[in-house]
């Protein structure tokens, strides 16, 4: 059997050689000879597979086994072969191995332990690349995508089966990796939300029409967290401003380029809650600064729930992020010009920069006093309101001036980045919605992706599914 199949891959090999060089194909065009090689290369691959797990034998072992369980000793003497199917990333193989069984209990398979096989009848490095695909695109293209490239066709019920079990030890994971050492003095942690769109309830009803307010979708918050050590950057507030608005950019060149982050890690979960993030961010920064020799800075958005759980939990010093001040700067600036115009831009300008230079409470006091003395009512005496109240709540947080002098980061674009490129770009895209339990995967083997941890995540994933399917140790019966 062993020859037979390596004869037939000879016999393959043979054949494409023979083809490449025959009258017909010397006159394809490339695309056509890449094709069709492709596909007589996996083939080629699978037979020789197939080949080299034959020659692993069946696994017999020996007349008996004996397994040792957490309730003592059990033998194992009945014996038998038996078949299955693996697919692998060049189609299908077989395997016949000894299985060693006793009424009762699950039975032991010695060869399917020596090749580490999934319980799944697909490979491990064939879900490694579903998994890949998946937390890239849409579900519909992983499948089709996996099936161009490998000749192989998943069902897309078996890929969000395989999805669900490799974010598992996504925890696990994360608690035993001990981060790669930085030179940068500063950690920064940085937490945000961002809202997935979710499968409506079974009992919801269709709306022909959306009233006013009303959401096409609902949406859960997610809690997004990075973690990331920095080297200082000084600046002036002016250079702020002339990176933040059009009107006073320089030429790319005469500006200096800002210290990439080290070691980021970035991570959101939608079935935690912000307490038990932020309590991970905690671990996270106690792991890459055991000995809390590095300066510790949290940037969050202005909401108060937020930021009393950020500084109760880290302790550290935090900083309002200032692409949140804008925001609002914005809002008030459309109550006395038209958006998009040049005079709303020299507005907000005017007070970023005051606020960068330390004047949160003057530009409080001008926005409180423009309501009085320009007599507003109603949604402009609301909204300038609401802006001045913020600002001056956040006063405390928004000491700029000191935070630049000394290099810290102002700006949560880490954060900002990971709601986009983890939440937005996979998990909002047209017709997109989700239940918990597959957004909570999906997001998390896309934060893995994003940290760069893939591929050590997945051989730590293969380890620790291997002790669950097998956490019984055996010994072979001498007789």
């Amino acid at each position: 059997m062993k020859r037979a199949t390596s004869s037939c891959a000879a016999v393959e090999f043979a054949e494409l050689e023979s083809w490449l060089a025959s009258h017909y194909a010397l006159h394809l065009p490339l695309h056509r000879i890449e094709s069709e090689q492709q596909a007589r290369g996996r083939e080629i691959q699978r037979l020789l597979l197939q080949t080299h797990l034959q020659q692993r034998g069946d696994g017999d072992v020996g007349l008996a086994l004996r397994v040792t369980r957490p309730g003592g000793e059990l033998f194992y003497t009945h014996r038998r072969l038996g078949s299955r199917t693996l697919t692998t990333l060049f189609g299908p193989v077989h395997l016949l191995r000894m299985g060693y069984s006793r009424p009762g209990c699950p039975s032991v398979y010695p060869l399917d332990q020596a090749l580490a096989l999934p319980a799944r009848s697909f490979s491990y490095e064939l879900q490694r690349h579903l998994v890949k695909a998946a937390v890239l695109n849409p579900f519909h293209e992983s499948v089709s995508c996996i099936a161009e490239l490998t000749g192989v066709s998943v069902p897309k019920r078996s890929l969000e089966e395989i999805l669900l079990e490799a974010a598992q030890d996504f925890d696990a994971f994360y608690r035993q990796r001990l981060p790669e050492p930085s030179e940068g003095p500063i950690l920064v942690a940085a937490v945000d939300c961002k809202g997935i769109p979710m499968i409506k309830s079974g009992g919801a009803q269709p709306v022909l029409r959306l009233t006013k307010g009303q959401k096409a979708n609902r949406k859960k918050m997610a809690t997004v967290a990075a973690v990331f050590t920095r080297q200082p950057w000084v600046r002036t507030p002016e250079q702020v401003v002339e990176s933040l608005f059009r009107s006073r950019s320089r030429e790319p060149a005469a500006t200096p380029s800002p210290p990439r982050p080290e070691n980021k890690r970035v991570w959101a979960s939608l079935t935690k809650g912000k307490t038990a993030v932020i309590q991970e961010v905690a671990e996270e920064m106690q792991r890459r600064d055991p000995t809390a020799t590095k300066i510790r800075l949290a940037l969050t958005d202005g909401e108060r729930a937020l930021q009393i759980l950020v500084d109760r939990t880290l302790g550290v010093t935090l900083i309002l992020d200032l692409i949140h001040v804008l925001d609002k700067l914005w809002k008030a600036a459309h109550v006395f010009h038209a958006e998009g115009s040049l005079e709303a831009e020299l507005w907000v300008l005017d007070r970023t920069l005051r606020i960068l230079f330390g004047e949160v409470s003057q530009v409080v006091k001008g926005l409180r006093q423009s309501v009085t003395k320009r007599r507003l009512s109603g949604s402009r005496r609301s909204t300038l309101l609401g802006v001045a109240d913020y600002l001056y709540r956040n006063r405390d947080r928004m000491r700029y001036d000191e935070y630049l002098a000394k290099g810290w980061p102002i700006a949560s674009g880490t954060v900002e980045g990971a709601c986009k490129n983890l939440i937005k770009d996979r998990m909002e895209r047209s017709g997109m919605r989700w239940t918990e339990e597959m957004a909570e995967a999906v997001v998390q083997l896309r934060a893995i992706y994003l940290s760069g941890d893939f591929d050590a995540y997945w051989l730590f994933h293969i380890e620790q599914e291997q002790r669950r399917l097998r956490p019984d140790h055996w010994t072979v019966v001498l007789k």
